[in-house]
């Protein structure tokens, strides 16, 4: 393994440590670019802080959150869905 795997996996294991992230390392948790946190944030998608207008931090509780903002739903879980639907429907 070569030094700079050693690094990323150093990286990565202080990252799942830490509830707050600064803007590179919620790049490295997320694992998009720069520019698409930028516009994230500009867009106010994502909730972040900056303190006294310096850096941009993230917490790592609203970063789950946004990861998971947009579930999909399976095809199963739809049928099932609509089944309960139709028997609450028939049975009032």
């Amino acid at each position: 393994m070569n030094t700079k795997n050693v690094e990323n996996i150093s990286n990565a294991q202080l990252i799942m440590q830490k509830e707050i992230l600064s803007f590179n390392e919620a790049l490295v948790y997320l694992d998009v670019s720069a520019s698409f946190l930028y516009k994230l944030t500009s867009k106010k998608a994502v909730e972040f802080t900056k303190p006294n207008g310096g850096k941009i931090y993230f917490s790592k509780k609203d970063l789950n959150n946004w990861m998971l903002s947009n579930t999909s739903q399976s095809k199963k879980t739809l049928e099932t869905e609509i089944l309960k639907h139709l028997k609450k429907n028939n049975n009032g």
